[in-house]
């Protein structure tokens, strides 16, 4: 052995042999310095031979003999907390690594809270606080001339780091300091990476190599712990400002994300787009990266967008202004870069292709059709009109198979989207000529994604130190389509009528009358008997005799029920067909109040009627909605107590003397005789002194329910005969909107039925009729069913769901159990747990009221 490497190893025998044995505090803290020597950066007598040797083969042992010697009475050797510093030295101007490993080594084996604990926590701060957690990885970077260490050994290291803070928090619990926390320890990870990254950056503008695996392989397992938001919360902002205008640099964060393992490649790609501010931005970050790596051209050009909808949380559709930053990072970064505009292209027929799909349509939720129409939108505004030219005959053909999916849906936003789109399309292919206009209402929804249509072009451009410069692209002024742009035809008129004043001369002193109270005069006079109405609606060729009749119609039905009950039936037909003759405001108001007032005069024959029709033959989906419609507001007025009170009925005022309105200061010979008991009361309240007061209560309208006896007219039939396909009419079909309010209307009856003597045959029938639809495509139909099963837990009581509905209700519980954990509509989702909640309070009230 070569003599001065002997030397080294008997030096730290002789060391380790005072610490095991020696009580004396002075011996004990000069064979410290002794071998403190070997540290680097210590001015000292000793050969780099000697520090290498030391450094490769001793300093993990001795530092292990320290932690073991470690205990207050020992570092009390000498006064003044000297050999606790001199302790504390090894670990903080030490080979960092060594050092790290065996801090983190001392805390895992540690068993509970002690002294040794806490005193490696202390020092494992001041590491961290020292920067040394750089000066570890810098090493990890740098190539050494002979092989350093191993994999295994880059491995430990690569989990301690990533992991220090459950390791800490494992072992120290509560007591953990605040540096260890994740929100703090990983941003202060991404500073130390960003040092280590300036180093290397000046050595390679000196000349010498340098790895950045060990940096891509933290950012990676740090990534996949779930922690992207705190560490590139910090590398972000940082690179984005050096890679603005430094080659180099731009070369450091491609190769960082180049060189990161292919099970963190997702991780980390999806992070830096929630992360980046804008598309050249990211574009600055990435470089080319989806044209290298295969893993994250999957990962941005299939699974950001047609697999994954939620950055970072899920988002309801009216707080959607995070995904549309993520959507326009992505899609911006490959409109940016000529080789990148390929897979744009690809990416927007695969969004087509999922957007046309009908089976995409009816079984995802409607927050992944958002993403993914957004998507589509922010595609065709980076599109070329050449590029548009290739895909013509694709884009026509996805549209008309897509709008005609998305319309025949049930859910209204499901339909908004499939018109949004296909208008947008449209207007792309035939850019001069007309083009798809549909008429949706204006809300944020809409506005939102018609903004996305009117986004700036990005021009293609290679990823360049020039092309960092430029500012993020803005979205342009939003052009609102002709089918909203109601408020602009306000203003446009407005300004016309301004315009028009202004021409005017200026002393012209004729003032327009005001005309805005008057009425319309009328010589014919409205019909005065039931039957004369009928004759009216049906034979009346006068239009004016046509609209007085339906005005006054329903103020006649509940004036004079024993005429109605004469010809409830035919009126309730003859309304049923009733077709607008002119354009009269109210229309269909009028006409459902009326067929509302004669179910209510006569329920029973009107009832049996209607819901006879509704499975009736040469009959339009409308009309039959319209049934359901009335039926549920008859109900509802029928259980209402408010039915018993006089109903008022228009007409002129019955003579009488009017009393004049009371003078502000009240007395009881000034005001009138309906005020004087309430004016006592207050007195007498004022007055009175009390000890003691219950609460009060409002007097509620008491009364029989008229539904209790006609609510099987309304229920039974609506679910007797819907598995029965007719010609025009398929339920279990391509009618599953019509179904959908089916469902809703018996949930809405079996509500109504509440405290009914039919309420339970009516709970049974109506849970058979849930558990044939329960796994029906639609999610309206599924809304409908799940609150239908919310009515029967209601309004049926409790005591006779469990004795005679046991074993129904145990299948339905872990059917809704289901619902509420795999749906993939959230509403379904929710409705479920509310069903579930409802159920455990029902049967915790049972318990307690049988205890």
């Amino acid at each position: 052995m070569d003599p001065e490497l002997s030397e080294v190893r008997h030096t730290i025998q002789e060391v380790l042999h005072i610490l095991s044995s020696s009580r004396d505090g002075v011996q004990i803290s000069e064979a410290l310095r002794s071998v403190k020597h070997y540290l680097n950066g210590v001015q000292s007598t000793v050969l780099p031979r000697e520090r290498e040797e030391f450094s490769k083969t001793y300093f993990s042992t001795f530092l292990r003999c320290l932690v073991n010697k470690l205990s207050p009475d020992w570092l009390e050797l000498l006064p003044a907390g000297q050999l606790e510093e001199l302790w504390d030295s090894f670990f903080l101007e030490g080979p960092a690594d060594q050092a790290f490993l065996v801090l983190m080594e001392s805390i895992i084996v540690t068993a509970g809270p002690s002294y040794r604990l806490m005193k490696m926590a202390q020092v494992l701060t001041r590491f961290l606080k020292r920067g040394r957690l750089a000066e570890l990885m810098w090493e990890m970077c740098q190539p050494p001339q002979v092989p350093r260490g191993s994999c295994l050994l880059q491995e430990t290291l690569l989990n301690k780091v990533v992991c220090l803070p459950d390791h800490l928090s494992n072992q120290m619990k509560e007591q953990s300091p605040s540096l260890f926390f994740p929100q703090n320890y990983f941003p202060l990870l991404g500073e130390e990476m960003i040092q280590v990254l300036q180093r290397i950056s000046v050595s390679l503008r000196g000349g010498l190599d340098c790895s950045i695996s060990f940096l891509s392989q933290i950012l990676a397992k740090v990534c996949i712990h779930g922690r992207q938001k705190e560490i590139l919360g910090v590398l972000v902002p940082r690179l984005t400002e050096l890679t603005q205008a430094d080659c180099i640099w731009q070369r450091l964060s491609w190769r960082l994300v180049e060189s990161v393992p292919d099970r963190g490649m997702e991780p980390v790609v999806s992070g830096l787009i929630q992360e980046a501010p804008g598309a050249r931005v990211l574009s600055q970050l990435l470089g080319n990266l989806v044209m290298k790596n295969k893993k994250a051209q999957f990962v941005v050009t299939r699974k950001c967008l047609l697999l994954q909808y939620r950055y970072p949380v899920r988002l309801r559709m009216e707080e959607g202004g995070l995904q549309t930053e993520v959507l326009q990072n992505l899609l911006g970064y490959l409109a940016l870069d000529s080789h990148r505009r390929t897979l744009l292209l690809q990416v927007l027929k695969d969004l087509l292709e999922t957007w046309g799909s009908s089976s995409a349509v009816k079984h995802c939720p409607v927050e992944q059709q958002l993403y993914v129409s957004k998507a589509i939108l922010i595609c065709l505004s980076h599109l070329k009109e050449s590029e548009i030219e290739h895909i013509r005959e694709e884009l026509l053909t996805t549209m008309m198979g897509g709008v005609q999916c998305h319309i025949e849906s049930s859910l209204p936003q499901v339909r908004q989207l499939g018109m949004i789109v296909a208008e947008t399309i449209s207007s792309r292919i035939h850019s001069e000529g007309p083009h798809l206009k549909f008429q949706y209402e204006e809300n944020k929804l809409t506005r939102e994604l018609l903004s996305l249509v009117n986004l700036k072009p990005v021009e293609a451009s290679p990823p360049a130190s020039g092309d960092s410069q430029r500012s993020p692209v803005m979205p342009a002024p939003v052009v609102q389509p002709a089918s909203l742009s109601s408020e602009g035809k306000a203003c446009e008129e407005e300004e016309k009528a301004q315009g028009s004043d202004s021409d005017l001369d200026s002393d012209d002193e004729f003032v327009p009358y005001d005309m805005s109270r008057d009425k319309e005069l009328k010589n014919t006079k409205a019909p005065m008997y039931i039957r004369d109405c009928l004759e009216a609606l049906t034979t009346s060729e006068d239009v004016e005799r046509w609209e007085a009749t339906l005005q006054v119609l329903e103020s006649l039905i509940r004036r004079n029920p024993a005429a109605t009950k004469e010809v409830s039936t035919e009126l309730a037909k003859v309304l049923l067909h009733l077709e607008e003759k002119t354009c009269m405001e109210g229309f269909e108001k009028l006409r459902q109040r009326a067929l509302v007032a004669v179910i209510v005069t006569d329920p029973v024959q009107v009832a049996q009627y209607l819901t006879s029709q509704f499975y009736a033959m040469n009959y339009s989906l409308r009309q039959r909605m319209d049934i359901l419609d009335v039926l549920v507001l008859a109900a509802q007025e029928l259980s209402s107590p408010k039915s018993l009170e006089k109903v008022m009925i228009p007409g002129p005022p019955e003579p009488g003397i009017q009393l004049l309105p009371a003078p502000l200061t009240p007395s009881l010979n000034k005001v009138p005789s309906e005020d004087w008991r309430r004016i006592v009361e207050e007195r007498i309240k004022t007055k009175t002194r009390r000890f003691a007061k219950g609460p009060s209560r409002a007097d509620t309208a008491n009364g029989p329910n008229k539904l209790n006896s006609v609510v099987g007219y309304f229920f039974f039939p609506l679910i007797e005969r819907f598995d029965r396909p007719l010609v025009t009419f398929d339920l279990l079909g391509e009618d599953s909107l019509v179904l959908g309010r089916l469902v809703h209307t018996v949930g809405i009856l079996m509500y109504f039925a509440i405290n009914t003597t039919a309420a339970v045959p009516m709970g049974k029938a109506l849970l058979e009729f849930v558990w044939a639809l329960r796994f029906h495509t639609d999610a309206f139909v599924r809304q409908g069913l799940l609150y239908a099963i919310s009515s029967i837990l209601w309004s049926v009581p409790a005591e006779r769901l469990l004795g005679d509905l046991t074993d129904e209700l145990l299948e339905t519980r872990s059917w809704l159990a289901a619902v509420a954990e795999n749906d993939p509509d959230e509403d379904c989702r929710k409705l479920a747990m509310q069903a579930l909640l409802l159920m455990e309070k029902l049967k915790d009230k049972l318990q307690i009221d049988s205890s």
